[in-house]
């Protein structure tokens, strides 16, 4: 029990930077390069905004996994609140939706950016906006269940 506050640290962190992360791209970056970029310019932005946070996502998704599933490990699955497993699986669900989001409509962006096709970057873009969103309204629904978890199971 003793290596709890270290992986509550390390989940919390990681949490924070892929949520957090999606939060200002989705509400902040995103309205602004709408208005004032063309879309060739946007589409490269994204390009380089995404393989940026892409690779602290996968890093944050192995950190996620790793200290959620040692924590529940260390207090025993059964005695887990039942509000840990509601936030386990929709924590698996986000992660699922980000794979999708990498290995598809992230790699039609690269490709139509590379290949200069501007609508096929716009279709993937607009894709992958959607997820993002998802992923970010889920996401709070994690937080909500952390930090509001036990009494909205209790009651």
């Amino acid at each position: 029990m003793s290596h709890v506050p270290l992986l509550l640290f390390l989940h919390v962190a990681a949490v924070t930077i892929w949520v957090g992360g999606m939060f200002f791209a989705y509400v902040c970056l995103r309205p602004v390069a709408a208005l004032q970029l063309e879309p060739p310019a946007r589409l490269r932005l994204w390009r380089g905004v995404f393989g940026g946070f892409f690779p602290l996502v996968w890093a944050s998704v192995a950190i996620i996994l790793v200290s959620g599933l040692g924590m529940m490990l260390a207090v025993g699955m059964k005695a887990a609140p039942i509000h840990w497993h509601l936030m386990f699986g929709v924590g698996l669900i986000m992660m699922f939706i980000f794979m999708h989001v990498f290995f598809a409509p992230y790699k039609r962006l690269l490709r139509a950016v590379d290949a200069s096709d501007w609508p096929a970057g716009g279709a993937a873009l607009a894709q992958i906006r959607k997820l993002v969103g998802l992923n970010t309204v889920l996401g709070f629904v994690t937080i909500a269940l952390a930090t509001l978890g036990r009494a909205l199971v209790a009651g």
